[in-house]
């Protein structure tokens, strides 16, 4: 049998870190299987020039991580990425053992339990049987639609029914909106720092991105205007209401210069506001500058509960049939239930009782961050569901997110929002709403500043 060694001329300081993020890459991708038998900490040592002690300490990180599992007078065997703890966006249950500050989702109290049961109870009154007997029509039902005239209303938006397609969420209007829009081949434009799910999305339907510079106010538009002479991009993707991972506001006039760049270079646009109206301060949607060729996407997971699969699609009225032709090819239509039960919560207040709520409570969380991260220089809102923390003092973000883990505090490292050949950044973002308990979570930010205290080299201690 082979034993797989990671290439040691590829480990760097600190060496024990190193090693185990190249083990925990090869359980991940499958070069080690679940199950496979490490060597042994003297024989790991010998193949790669490493000490005992350095090879111990990696096994430990990845037992801490439950990748693997130390069995006395048999020794360490593989259990698996699905054991561990390093996809950083699933959702594992909050205990006291750690800290998951990867996953962007919003916060929750009992209120929310209380409505979504009430909600449940009553869905059997008056239910159109066309939500459980028909899958039809695949633009979602009229009523449906109207909630989301109304929603997009609240959002900023005034979009007239007809323009307006029912979705599953953000990532399921998403996923229409590039197959309808684009061909393999094609262009998409992007900041350079973006959509976690975009990448993978058009790498895998054959899609080029393009990621651009920014500056505190979102993407420069010199930088589109250059890109689109030399480019000829199909589509320009924004993010520009704290939806994106360094949790930036786009003003006003950025939103109507890069409209002004698309409208010059006939870009189409596609924007992602998936928070809707948590923020007070939020400008006017690029889709309102720009409706003639934005697809305005917003959903109810991220301002409400995550388990409120509903949202809804706004595009201009040439792109809606092959808009709702992707709609059905994924899923025929959104699901009704969910759409009825996202149209109640409209029509009578408790969607815009709980995104006020949302608001709050990040609020809150964005006040602790301040007080326990002051003296950093990081990036955030106070209606955002996270922050995005540039590193200092030498510190990687894929070394911080290792180190990190060993204190039992996840965070998300930056390369899952990285555009193709955009540079490492060194930042990591952090959720606000993943650990409900505001003590913890005040416990979990402590941890990670005192990290920041520290040179990578001089973190050890921290975590040993």
């Amino acid at each position: 049998m082979t034993i797989w060694y990671p290439d040691p001329e590829t480990l760097t300081p600190p060496l024990h870190a190193s090693l185990a993020q190249a083990l925990a890459r090869a359980i991940s991708d499958g070069r080690l299987a679940t199950g496979a038998q490490l060597p042994t900490h003297r024989r790991m040592a010998q193949e790669l020039g490493l000490s005992v002690h350095t090879v111990s300490k990696a096994y430990d990180s990845l037992r801490r991580q439950r990748l693997i599992d130390g069995q006395v007078g048999r020794g360490s065997f593989v259990t698996g990425a699905e054991a561990g703890g390093s996809p950083p966006y699933r959702l594992q249950p909050e205990t006291g053992g750690g800290y998951d500050l990867s996953i962007s989702r919003p916060l929750f109290a009992p209120l929310h339990a209380e409505r979504f049961q009430q909600a449940l109870r009553q869905l059997p009154e008056g239910l159109d049987p066309a939500c459980y007997l028909s899958t039809r029509p695949n633009a979602g039902h009229q009523a449906h639609r109207k909630a989301g005239a109304e929603w997009l209303r609240i959002c900023g938006l005034e979009a007239p029914v007809e323009r307006i397609l029912v979705t599953n969420g953000v990532s399921h209007g998403l996923s229409a909106a590039l197959t309808a829009l684009a061909r393999p081949g094609d262009t998409v434009v992007a900041e350079k720092i973006t959509h976690h799910l975009l990448i993978p999305a058009c790498a895998s339907l054959g899609l080029t991105l393009g990621g651009l510079e920014t500056d505190g106010d979102g993407m420069l538009p010199d930088a589109l205007e250059e890109y689109c002479r030399r480019n000829s991009p199909k589509l320009l993707f924004l993010l520009p209401s704290l939806a994106n991972a360094t949790a930036g506001m786009m003003p006003l006039e950025r939103r109507q210069a890069l409209a002004d760049v698309a409208r010059r270079h006939d870009l189409l646009i596609i924007e992602n506001d998936a928070l809707g109206p948590v923020a007070a301060d939020r400008p006017t949607p690029v889709a309102a500058l720009a409706p003639e060729r934005t697809v305005y996407l917003t959903s109810f997971t991220k301002c409400t509960l995550p388990g409120l699969r509903a949202g809804y699609l706004a595009a201009p009225e040439h792109l809606l049939p092959a808009l709702t032709g992707r709609i059905v090819v994924f899923s025929w239509m959104a699901t009704p239930l969910m759409g009825e039960l996202a149209s109640r919560w409209v029509q009578d207040g408790t969607a815009l009782e709980l995104a006020r709520w949302q608001r709050r409570a990040l609020a809150e969380r964005h006040a602790i961050a301040a007080e326990v991260l002051q003296g950093w220089h990081w990036q955030g809102h106070p209606a955002a569901l996270h922050l995005w923390l540039p590193l200092e003092n030498g510190w990687t973000s894929e070394g911080f997110a290792a180190y990190a883990r060993q204190l039992q505090v996840s965070v998300a490292p930056d390369t899952p929002f990285l555009a193709p050949r955009v540079p490492p950044q060194n930042a990591v973002r952090i959720s606000l709403g993943s650990v409900q308990d505001p003590a913890r979570f005040r416990q979990a930010l402590e941890l990670l500043a005192g990290m920041l205290r520290q040179p990578p080299e001089g973190a050890a201690s921290l975590a040993f």
